[in-house]
Parts: structure tokens; sequence; C-alpha cells
């Protein structure tokens, strides 16, 4: 078996593992990053950039339907090309994909290592049996994958998941989606926006990862008015008939009903890639998961030399968290033991549902109770909101009392993606709601009914 010698082992290459490789080579030239399957990021291959391509699809689809609110009617309903829609999906994936992979390209080959790898021990790895590593620092960042409940495992090509929907050559006509997360709502709204028929199966009912239960009833309601969800869901039978999936199901406070669907899309939670690893022969604490504890402000776990950056880490599995970590990662893996707490961004989530969903700094179920006050608008009879015929949702700040500090937001409404982001940057700031009340607020804009939530919170502090 062929042997070798690092500084700086990373293995994974997406956005976690090639942000770290960038980073140890400021310190270190004896770095590989060890990739047994595909290179390149989740976000461009499987992930943020072609279900924001499919999004896209649907959000035109959906206005043209919708023009005639407006008093604007087309004479013949919009005829989708499923096939033509997935072959702009993945011409566009793949561009992204290859800006990517052009970056792998451009490192020397000695630093690119393909292969599964594994444990022998702390500081020892071993590559597809045919090569021991051994290096000073190690920086796991081998991502996640989709959970399969053990009810799907015998339905074969019947399941998609987020790795393989963007495949399709055409739309399927009907899909069953199993939970009610970001990437379920997502794709099964937009699936249901080109003409698919769409059955959402709810494990729990919560949309997302909202916690404020006034936002939380809000998302359901207005949702489910174009959606066909099924909260607290029980499957009783599943079978194949006729090439087609059959489903026996009920919910709470519903009837048994069975269906038929062409697919079954199982979007119910991702598990960090660790299995694989042989974690434990390198003598880390690890929790209930299997995986090591670690600080997420230095990325290390333990004492140790071993590092985690990306979703395997399960603290924040949004790209640029993962950038973040990875970068924060391959600097102290370079530096060890001179390891360092490194700056975390404020935690911001948004879902590209219709409405969106976005969350900000801290979540209500994270506050302590006596301890802050809310601000609240509806987008009902918010002024810009019902101009463009989108007034629906809620916003929901958070303030600290006794210094009226900005503590956080919830929130479900006309693209709360920038309202999100604009709440990221005061609470990373550590504005508080006074002072952010002496901000600019233009008029006519969405952004005129943060201020009202703001003046709301404001009053109570």
């Amino acid at each position: 078996m062929e042997k070798i010698d690092l500084d700086i082992a990373i293995i994974g290459g997406g956005t976690a593992g090639m942000t770290a490789m960038r980073s140890a080579l400021k310190h270190t030239q004896k770095v590989a990053m060890i990739e047994g399957s595909q290179f390149g990021t989740t976000c461009a291959r499987i992930g943020c950039m072609p279900s924001k391509l499919l999004i896209a699809a649907a959000e035109t689809a959906h206005q043209v339907k919708e023009c005639q609110k407006f008093g604007i009617y087309i004479k013949a309903q919009p005829q989708i090309n499923g096939k033509e829609v997935m072959q702009r999906v993945q011409s566009e994936r793949d561009q992204f994909v290859g800006f990517v992979l052009d970056t792998i390209d451009q490192y020397d080959s000695d630093k690119i290592i393909r292969g599964f790898a594994r444990f022998k021990d702390s500081n020892t790895l071993i590559v597809d049996d045919r090569l021991e590593i051994h290096s000073k620092a190690i920086v796991i960042a081998t991502g996640s994958t989709p959970v399969i409940p053990v009810i799907f495992h015998d339905l074969g090509d019947k399941i998609l998941t987020n790795e393989n929907i963007f495949e399709l050559e055409d739309l399927p006509k009907s899909v069953a989606v199993v939970g009610t997360g970001i990437i379920a709502i997502e794709l099964g709204q937009a699936l249901k926006r080109l003409g698919v028929r769409v059955t959402i199966l709810a494990r729990s009912g919560r949309i997302g990862t909202l916690s404020d239960p006034v936002v939380q009833e809000c998302a359901a309601k207005t949702l489910s008015e174009e959606l066909d969800i099924t909260v607290k869901t029980e499957i009783s039978k599943i079978n194949i008939k006729a090439g087609q999936v059959e489903i026996e199901f009920k919910g709470e406070n519903t009837k048994t009903r069975i269906e038929s669907f062409e697919k079954i899309l199982v979007a119910a939670g991702r598990v960090p890639n660790i299995k694989k690893l042989d974690i434990q022969q390198t003598g880390l604490k690890l929790d209930p998961k299997g995986i090591p504890f670690y600080n997420p402000n230095t990325t290390q776990c333990g004492d140790s030399h071993i590092f985690l950056a990306g979703d395997i880490s399960d603290y924040r599995p949004i790209l640029h968290e993962a950038a973040d970590e990875g970068y924060l990662a391959g600097s102290n893996a370079a530096l060890f033991p001179k390891v360092s707490s490194g700056k975390r961004r404020s935690a911001l989530t948004v879902m590209f549902s219709d409405p969106q969903i976005a969350l900000v700094g801290q979540k209500f179920n994270e506050l302590k109770s006596s301890q802050f006050a809310i601000g609240q608008v509806s987008f009902e009879n918010q002024g810009r909101s019902k101009v463009m015929l989108v007034n629906k949702g809620i916003l929901r700040v958070y303030g600290e009392k006794k210094s009226g500090l900005f503590l956080g937001a919830e929130m479900i409404g006309p693209a709360v993606e920038h309202l999100g982001h604009l709440l990221s940057w005061a609470h990373q700031q550590q504005l508080t709601i006074s002072q952010m009340l002496e901000m600019p607020f233009y008029h006519p804009t969405i952004e005129e009914g943060l201020r009202t939530a703001l003046r709301d919170v404001n009053s109570k502090l």
C-alpha cells in the first residue's frame, strides 16, 4: 500500500472542503482533498441553484395564470413543456457545477485524491485500501445525505430526493411529497405550479424551521390555500399498482385516503455522512448521532487535531455557513495547536416558497419569555403588498426589554428574503430597535411593513 505524509488532509470536496483547502494552502503546501464521489458543491449540483431554476419556471407559470386579477386576460392557458423546463434546469445547473469543477482542475494533481477515506487511527486515513495517509491535522467535510424512511425502501426508482429529481427528463404527472421542510415545500409548490398533481404528507405539520406559533399558524394556513397538505400523516399501506405508487394514509382529523402517484419525493430530513468514516477509530467523544462533539466557533473536535466543517456538523447546514466553517477549519488545522475562534455570522434562513419564509437571529423558541417583547405586522393590508397582490403573511420581530436590542425575527411574506437580509445585518451590527427606526424607509415599499413592526415592538420596550 502506498503511503504519504501530509500536514492537512481534507475529507470531502464540497463547499466546506474546497474553502478549507484554499484556507489551508495559505499556510502549507502539504495539503490534499479527498473525494470519493463527485466534486462540486451540494448547492450547485443538487441544492440551491437547480431548485431555484425550477422555482423560477414555476413562478413564471403562476404569474401568467394569475394575471386576470389585474384585469389582464390571456386567451389560452399556458402550456407547460416539462421536458423543456427540465432541460433548462439541467443546462444552467451544469454551468454552475462547471464553474466549481474549474476550480478543482486548477489544483496540482498531488493535492486531489479520488477515493473513499476512513480512519485507521486519529492521524491515519486509508483511501480505498490502496493508499495510507498520515496527516498532522484532518478536516472532515463530508456533507449529508437525504434520509429515506424504511417504509419507502422497496420503491426503487419511484423514489425521488433532491439528489435525483433534477435528473428527470420530464415532469411527472403526480408526486407525493414527504415532509414540510424547506426542500419539501419549495419543490412541492414548484411542481404544483408546473401542473403536477401534488399531495404533501407531513409528519408534524410544522413548516420549515419556524418556531413562533403565530407565524407557524399563518404559514400553515397560507400554504394550505394552494397546496394539499395532510398534517400528522400516518401511512398504513404502500403498494405498486399499474406502475403507480398507491398510498393509504390519513392525517389528523381526516378520513383515510387512498391515492396513486407516479413518484414519491422524500424530503424528510438529511443525515450527516459519517457512517463509512470509521470515526470511532479516532477516539473522539461522539454525540448520540455518532458525530464528534465540536466547538462551532473553532470547528475543533474537543482539543484534538480534527475539525468539522459544513453539513457534517448539522449546526447550520447553509452554503455561506459551510464556507465560513471551511475557512476556519482549514486555518485552524494549519495552525494547530494554536486554534482561534472565528466570528460567526448572525443566523439567517430563507425558504423560497411563495410567500417566502425567513428567520433571523434568535428564533422564538430560543428567547427567554420574561426578557423580550414582540412587534408584528400583517401583510394583508400593507400598502405595497396590496398593490402587487402579494398581501399575505405576517412578520414578528423580537426586542430585548432592558436594552432595546434587536434579538431576531420570524416571518412569512412577499419577498422576505430581502427583509431577512436587512434584519440579519441589523442583528449582526447589534443595533437597537430605536436605532433601526432611525434608518430610511422609502414609500411605498414592503419595508414600510417592517417599520410598522419595529414601531410596535418599540412601544413595548
